[in-house]
């Protein structure tokens, strides 16, 4: 049975410890190509949230909602960018399609998190200084997302703090 053409929406999402280390993942289907976790919506009605949680626990068998990583500590930046489909990849979409949206999170797990990869889609797993991890990653918006990460983290925390001191 062939699957479904992949829908052109997608998440990215930041793993990283509070020492700011971030998870990043080798491609199966590509070695070297290292990157952070990603995915498409499984179907268009699906909340981005809930694409980014099944991706996170598909590819690297981290659950959120488990001991240590809360709901809370998967952040939605709000962010989102369109992108030219790498050609490699394209036949995995509907005839035609060449542009993906994706949607940036981070999710911060506690420092030595066990990882499970999907042998499938990833080889291996580094967890490296954020700086590092973002020279190592192939796709030019992985990169831009992981150095964005101590912002977007300190704007996450005060929106919080500001929402939290309402009432």
């Amino acid at each position: 049975m062939q699957k479904p053409p992949k829908i052109p929406e997608s998440v990215l999402v930041v793993i990283h410890t509070p020492q700011l280390e971030v998870l990043i993942i080798e491609r199966a289907d590509r070695p070297g190509f290292w990157q952070s976790v990603t995915g498409s919506k499984d179907r268009h009605d699906e909340p981005f949230a809930e694409t980014a949680m099944r991706e996170v626990g598909e590819e690297t068998g981290i659950a959120v909602g488990a001991v240590g990583v809360p709901p809370s500590a998967l952040l939605d930046w709000h962010h989102e960018i369109e992108y030219e489909i790498y050609p490699v990849w394209r036949h995995r979409y509907a005839p035609g399609v060449t542009r993906n949206t994706e949607h940036w999170f981070s999710l911060e797990v506690p420092t030595g998190t066990v990882v499970t990869l999907a042998p499938r889609e990833h080889t291996a797993y580094v967890w490296l200084p954020y700086e590092q991890a973002a020279a190592k990653c192939f796709s030019w918006s992985n990169r831009e997302a992981i150095l964005q990460l101590p912002e977007r983290l300190r704007e996450g925390r005060e929106g919080r703090e500001g929402s939290e001191g309402r009432g």
